[in-house]
């Protein structure tokens, strides 16, 4: 054979290989994707699960602002990549104490012949799903660049059921609704209920993380992860074909993103199961951000707090020092010649009582908000400089209650709600983490009700992205651990910055004293909300029946069970203490619920109806089982093999009465001793939003013999 036809031979086989579908499978061999550009050279990629079809033939790319060639078709293939990982690493907290990280990846480097832009296209498959991203490279014919649109496009299988809340720039504070893709048009304008700040996007808009089932009874999950310097995704869905495409959130001209390269987006992750449970326990979303960015972190630490907070929500108590002022400018009103009005809930008596309860309860802090000067007019007024997170009220002695918390072992948690004036937040950032660190305050409560300001910005946005991490990394510097309400929801960033130790980002209980949450509602959100990190959610409501005549669509062994189930390193006990008082053997078991988990196991799992998980504690060794209903009541049963077989269990069950019912008779519970071991199996009512809760604890055999053995 001469040469050159050996050289034509070679080139021809290497462009056919560039032209065809670059595919790569799952360690496990169960999901395969495949990578190829079409007749108008556009990248699109496919992915199946045991031979099924999970996103059929999906377009990727950009519409770019003020520029005249499109990011999205006329593609080459330059080269691709194919690797393999399989690590193990440990999360500072966590579900569990160790995490493995195993995919195969395919690296696909493009250029569009018209303008030779190089774009380059990541993706990892891993035993749970797929994740993948765009990475733009350094190079001369691409620098700063802005985005219009991203045209990442989900194409689905069929009209699957969909638990899903309405797509907005500004808040997550939705309950979720159950529906047909197909009948997400019909059921928007009922989806969308009032909120402090909100902008609906349309009619077929959702947010993720958004959770599906299909007709065959694959359970699918579309989030993103790693949401770092880039405006937050949204999913659009066009109901004639059945195909989702990524909307992201714009600033105040319109543009959806601003970038120069090298750079690359968040994550786009698409997780599948055959069952709920394997949603649950997918590690896709952490596995996909960086490592830990904190060398040193020993001051992250779990905790268990009470506060002055629901007696705020409920109206027993007030933000505003008096009721006098309609105007305030920080630093020339004069609050000791008004009235007080009597409510405030931040004074120093008060607190001390909440330390005082904290200490006697084995509680590890404190929050209380309202305590500094300003709060007579922070909502709806765009004010700029609205907080400086410095001075207390004349009603607040800050150093005083810092000395006696610390006497009594307690450790208080700051608060502070910016108004959404971010800029106004990162003026006084530095002075504020300094104040905390000088009177030993080791998290804070961040908050961003309202409209943004700047104005005509939105939350979720990549400027306000960004401003939410600064004020995280900032935070790090002074070893703050930070708790943010009103945020971007997490897409696993807290394994890259575990100081990042809760989010709110969804409707938690505070709407239980607004009128009600669903009582399903903490049945999907551990499927949606969660996917991205842990929520504050603030459980431990005992007493339904709240002071401005809202009801919490709850049972009280429904509150207990939240602090297994809805899984977050910072638990609050949200509740009046008078009320725990009433309940003390329920209050019990938030006392000894743990915090931090060495293992999770998920033993039921139908979004919208019921959830059950198992949890082994990292430093005791106990396992804590939480189960919530929905709105039907059920039997369900839990099997005691994930417990050592050669080992008799002391198991605590805190349960819904027969006639227990979140609307009629929500505190009817009971408790009841078992011996358990790993042959055991348990039948468990719960009620209509109920639930229960155990504590599983090696005992002495005087312990054991004075209680029934479960069969």
């Amino acid at each position: 054979m001469r040469l050159s036809h050996f050289l034509f031979i070679c080139l021809f086989s290497f462009t056919v290989s560039l032209l065809s579908a670059q595919e790569i499978t799952s360690p496990d061999g169960q999901f395969s994707m495949s990578f190829s550009l079409d007749a108008s050279g556009a990248p699109t990629y496919r992915l199946n699960f045991k031979d099924q079809s999970i996103i059929e033939s999906s377009r990727l790319g950009f519409d770019l602002v003020n520029d005249s060639v499109d990011l999205h078709m006329g593609f080459r293939i330059l080269e691709t990549e194919t690797t393999i990982q399989d690590e193990t690493w440990n999360p500072v907290w966590g579900e569990e104490s160790k995490i493995r990280n195993q995919y195969e990846e395919l690296l696909v480097k493009l250029e569009q012949v018209s303008t030779e832009r190089k774009l380059t296209i990541r993706f990892r498959l891993f035993d749970s799903g797929l994740g993948f991203r765009y990475e733009f490279p350094l190079q001369e014919a691409m620098g700063h660049f802005a985005i219009a649109e991203e045209l990442t496009e989900f194409a689905m299988t069929g009209d699957h059921t969909a638990y899903w809340i309405p797509g907005d720039y500004d808040t997550q504070e939705y309950d979720y609704t159950e529906s047909k893709l197909s009948e997400i048009r019909d059921l928007m304008v009922s989806a969308i209920t009032p909120n402090a700040s909100q902008t609906p996007i349309s009619k077929t808009a959702v947010q993720t993380s958004l959770m599906m089932k299909s007709d065959e009874g694959l359970y699918i999950n579309i989030h993103e992860a790693a949401l770092i310097d880039y405006a937050a995704m949204h999913l659009e869905l066009d109901d004639e074909r059945m195909v989702f495409r990524s909307h992201l959130t714009p600033d105040a001209q319109g543009v959806k993103g601003y970038l120069y390269t090298p750079a690359h987006s968040p994550w786009r992750t698409i997780i599948v199961g055959e069952s709920g449970a394997d949603i649950l326990a997918s590690r896709i979303t952490y596995n996909l951000n960086d490592p830990s960015k904190i060398e040193n972190t020993s001051w992250i630490k779990p905790m268990k707090y009470v506060g002055v907070w629901w007696e705020m929500i409920t109206g027993q108590s007030s933000w505003a020092y008096t009721d006098e002022l309609k105007a305030v400018k920080l630093g020339e009103t004069d609050y000791s010649k008004v009235k007080p009005n009597g409510k405030h809930g931040a004074t120093t008596e008060n607190v001390k009582k909440y330390i005082d309860f904290a200490a006697e309860h084995g509680f590890d802090g404190v929050l209380v908000e309202g305590w500094n000067e300003g709060w007579e007019d922070w909502f709806g007024n765009s004010k700029d400089y609205v907080f400086d997170f410095l001075t207390p009220y004349p009603d607040f002695d800050l150093e005083g209650i810092a000395a006696y918390a610390k006497s009594k072992g307690v450790q208080m948690i700051m608060h502070h709600e910016t108004s959404s004036s971010v800029r106004n937040y990162e003026r006084h950032m530095d002075e504020a983490y300094q104040l905390m660190n000088d009177y030993g305050y080791p998290a804070v409560k961040s908050g961003y009700v309202g409209n943004m300001l700047p104005r005509g910005e939105h939350h979720y946005s990549q400027w306000l992205v960004n401003h939410y991490q600064y004020a995280l990394e900032k935070a790090a510097e002074f070893q703050i651990m930070v708790n943010a309400h009103e945020a971007v929801r997490p897409t696993g960033v807290a394994r890259t910055w575990p100081n990042l130790i809760a989010n709110e980002s969804a409707r938690g209980t505070e709407y239980q004293a607004f009128g009600g949450n669903k009582a399903n509602h903490v049945t999907v959100l551990p499927f949606t909300r969660q996917i991205g990190g842990p929520m504050d959610y603030t459980p431990g409501i005992f007493e339904m029946d709240v002071f401005n005549g809202s009801h919490v669509n709850s049972t009280l062994a429904n509150q207990l069970a939240l602090y297994v189930t809805m899984y977050s390193p910072l638990q609050m006990a949200a509740d009046y203490p008078e009320n725990y008082m009433r309940f003390p053997d329920a209050f019990q078991f938030i006392k000894d619920v743990a915090l931090d988990w060495e293992k999770s196991i998920y033993l039921e799992a139908e979004p919208g109806y019921y959830l059950t998980i198992a949890r082994k504690a990292k430093e005791s060794g106990e396992w804590f089982v939480g189960n919530v209903n929905g709105f039907e009541g059920r039997t369900g049963e839990v099997k005691f093999d994930f417990l050592d077989a050669d080992k008799t269990y002391l198991a605590e069950v805190y349960s819904d009465q027969a006639d227990a019912h979140y609307k009629t008779n929500p505190q009817a519970y009971e408790i009841r001793k078992v011996a358990v071991d790993s042959k055991s199996i348990l039948k468990q009512f719960s009620a209509p939003g109920g639930g229960y809760a155990i504590r599983i604890r090696e005992a002495s055999k005087e312990e054991l013999k004075s209680v029934k053995k479960l069969k």
